[in-house]
């Protein structure tokens, strides 16, 4: 038999499991830290290089790709080209710089990129020709790469390696250098601006969220699960009590007949 009690006591368990519903969802929502935008990640907040590394020191893991903002002079004579760098997935040429920081340490700067080793030659060339003058820098910090031998071709550079850099550069003498290299936000004239896009982003997981999250869902279907059963419990009951009273009610009549 439906009461209004149990209709009362129904919806008050799916208002109950409502609420445990949507404290799950929250909880579900606050496990995965969702990986900051391009213009939220913290790598795209310029820096100074002091700040983000020292000459002779690895870049830490959270700050490779940081942006960061360095002043100096360019060392003419100290631009190189660097072979098969791609770029938005074409392979061209770097043309690449020697800074001489304000605090008299070396930086290597990829200034900028084209598709023709022709035309990498020549900016590399003009530079070098050019007087020596000081310079602001912000692009991104990267880690060194290894220096690469090509048999086929031993004297084209074909990685960003500082270590290889320092067996050409000028003025090198009591030098600290930089275990990194900065690829400039801007390219000089006849290069293209090199693509640097930020690191990927992680998404952060939670587990003891999901957990919580877990639980209350749980604590959702019990609301419901104990409704079903005070229900049940009342209807077996009303009709054991039913059966009872019939009983009584038949035994009399059977003694008469």
């Amino acid at each position: 038999m439906v009461m209004p009690r149990w209709i009362a006591l129904l919806v008050l368990a799916l208002a109950i499991a409502a609420a445990f519903a949507a404290l799950g969802k929250w909880q579900l929502e606050r496990a995965y830290r969702a990986a900051p935008t391009q213009q939220t990640a913290p790598t795209e907040t310029v820096r100074p290089l002091t700040e983000t590394v020292q000459p002779g020191s690895l870049l830490r893991t959270e700050r490779v790709g940081q942006k960061v903002s360095v002043d100096g002079e360019f060392v003419p004579g100290d631009y190189l080209v660097i072979t098969d760098r791609l770029n938005e997935g074409e392979t061209g040429f770097w043309v690449a710089g020697h800074l001489v920081t304000e605090q008299g340490d070396a930086l290597a700067v990829a200034l900028g990129w084209t598709p023709s080793k022709q035309k990498a030659d020549a900016v590399a060339q003009r530079l070098n020709d050019e007087q020596r003058a000081s310079a602001s820098v912000t692009g991104r910090a990267l880690s060194a790469q290894f220096p690469e031998l090509d048999e086929d071709a031993p004297f084209e550079i074909t990685a960003m390696a500082p270590a290889l850099f320092v067996n050409v550069w000028h003025e090198m003498a009591e030098t600290d250098v930089y275990e990194i290299y900065v690829v400039s936000d801007t390219a000089p004239e006849g290069l293209e601006t090199i693509s640097s896009p930020p690191p990927a982003q992680k998404v952060e997981i939670n587990w003891l969220n999901i957990f919580y999250a877990i639980e209350w869902v749980v604590f959702a279907g019990f609301a419901v699960f104990l409704w079903y059963r005070i229900v049940k419990d009342a209807w077996e009951r009303d009709i054991e009590e039913r059966e009872l009273a019939q009983a009584a009610t038949d035994a009399p009549n059977e003694k008469v007949n």
